[in-house]
């Protein structure tokens, strides 16, 4: 039983490395582009090259998951990501770094699911011990974000804006370390052929959305390099799904996302991410425009709602084996939109303790209960041979909602901004009506995730089931040894 916990937390840590690779290169990009002379059209890229990579491959990689063995692409995964951020640690320009950046995220989409579904079928039967352990992976995968920024923050301040890249070379070293010791494959999978033509479609169009959603965050949404795409991208979704239902082994077996409490918690995590983005970006411009706050303050801010997300998980995760997960997320959700309504009482000199920590304190007790329970009822009553594609739909959807967040949020905030100045052009000096201004369009952005989380605990209460999660009893053992 022990190694099944060492185990976790090997999983666990790579986990952390990619979601905290979501937030920290954001911290570190001002001091790279000042280093390296790159544009901002450039800067763009350097996390959109990423998230093209990530986001359209995460669905391969967990097919190959569980095609070649979920330990070996794990593994992979480690290793490549590992070498991917040396190399762009060690960038001496901005092609070497997205380059970088974009291997990044193709081992990324190999590891992730990888990942997750290892959580899934080591702890495939103990439905308590199931619980506890993806409370403790919720965790990780939720607060890996906040983590990012303190982290970013103070290798950037304190050392070098590189480190925040290096600092991937220590945590893939222990978790290869502890994947060779503790972490056991089980069940060798049934080779089958790769479905290709789902492969291409859906690799394209999920690059179409990620792609076209980008461009709308900088160019608005009347864009053709923005609408183009992301039309082009649905299309072939749709088309994609069409594929799926005559082929023999689809990439993608409907039945996975079919189910019911499944499509609840894809729900859920997309949604989620939607929301969540409020708060890792429009709070931290807060805290270091507004407030004024250092890069490690700004980082150090996030710590205590780290913490309540922390114990939402960890609560979520033994509750969920009781009662299901049919309460728990939608209470989250509440909980999140209560946190996010929070923030529109922000003003120009509001505290930090008054008025910000509030907030994300029950912000991170909602999100820990949404992220606890959802992976695990994402992962719950799948076939062994389904995990890794199971597991690449939640990181899809959770990518898909932050790009989605990324996207609606800034164009949203732009035109706020710009309305604003527009309507009071003469009521007060030109410094003070732009302050306001970014203030107004905050408490919009912040408005509409409170009501982006509020639609998830609608949908989610009438799409989960009653009850505890089923996992099925004919599921090979597959565990650490």
């Amino acid at each position: 039983m022990a190694n099944r916990w060492l185990a976790l937390v090997v999983l666990s840590l790579a986990q952390l490395m990619v979601v905290l690779d979501s937030t920290i290169v954001n911290i570190a990009l001002p001091t790279a582009q000042r280093d390296l002379g790159f544009s901002n059209d450039a800067r763009q890229w350097v996390v959109t090259g990423y998230a093209l990579a990530f986001g359209s491959l995460l669905l391969l990689g967990g097919r190959l998951s569980d095609l070649l063995g979920r330990k070996l692409l794990f593994l992979i995964g480690v290793v490549g990501f590992a070498l991917a951020s040396a190399v762009g640690g060690a960038a001496g320009g901005f092609v070497l770094l997205l380059v970088a950046r974009v291997a990044q995220g193709v081992f990324g989409a190999l590891l992730a699911p990888a990942a997750l579904s290892l959580v899934s079928v080591t702890f495939a039967h103990d439905a308590a011990e199931r619980g506890r352990a993806f409370g403790i992976f919720g965790a990780v995968s939720g607060a890996g974000g906040a983590m990012g920024l303190l982290l970013g923050g103070i290798l950037t301040q304190s050392v070098s804006w590189r480190w925040c890249l290096y600092v991937n070379l220590i945590i893939a070293a222990i978790a290869f370390i502890g994947a060779m010791l503790w972490l056991h494959e089980g069940e060798r999978p049934e080779r089958v052929r790769l479905d290709l033509a789902g492969t291409l479609t859906i690799v394209a169009g999920m690059v179409g959305i990620v792609y076209g959603l980008g461009n709308a965050a900088s160019k608005g949404w009347t864009d053709v390099s923005s609408l183009g795409p992301v039309i082009a991208g649905v299309v072939l979704v749709v088309v994609f799904v069409s594929i799926e239902r005559r082929v023999r082994n689809p990439l993608l077996p409907l039945g996975v996302i079919l189910d019911r409490d499944r499509g609840a918690s894809f729900v859920s995590i997309g949604l989620s991410g939607v929301g969540a983005f409020a708060v890792f970006l429009f709070v931290t411009y807060y805290l270091a425009e507004t407030l004024k706050f250092s890069p490690i303050q700004t980082g150090s801010a996030f710590l205590p709602m780290v913490g309540l997300l922390i114990v939402g998980a960890i609560v979520s995760g033994a509750l969920l084996p009781r009662i299901g997960p049919r309460p728990l997320v939608p209470i989250g959700c509440l909980l999140s939109a209560i946190g996010m309504a929070l923030f529109t009482g922000l003003g120009t000199h509001s505290s930090y303790a008054g008025s910000v920590l509030p907030a994300l304190l029950v912000l991170g007790l909602g999100m820990g209960l949404i992220f606890g329970s959802a992976q695990n009822a994402a992962t719950s009553g799948v076939q062994p041979h389904e995990a890794g594609v199971a597991s690449a739909m939640v990181n899809t959807t959770q990518q898909i909602g932050g790009s989605i967040g990324t996207a609606v949020f800034s164009s949203l905030a732009a035109t706020a901004v710009t309305s604003y100045i527009k309507d009071h052009a003469d009521t007060a000096p030109q410094g003070q009506i732009l302050a306001d201004a970014t203030i107004s369009s905050y408490h919009l952005v912040f408005w509409i995730s409170s009501a982006v989380f509020l639609a998830c605990g609608a949908l989610t209460a009438l799409m989960f089931r009653s009850g505890p999660l089923t996992i099925p009893d004919d599921a090979p053992p597959i565990a650490a040894h």
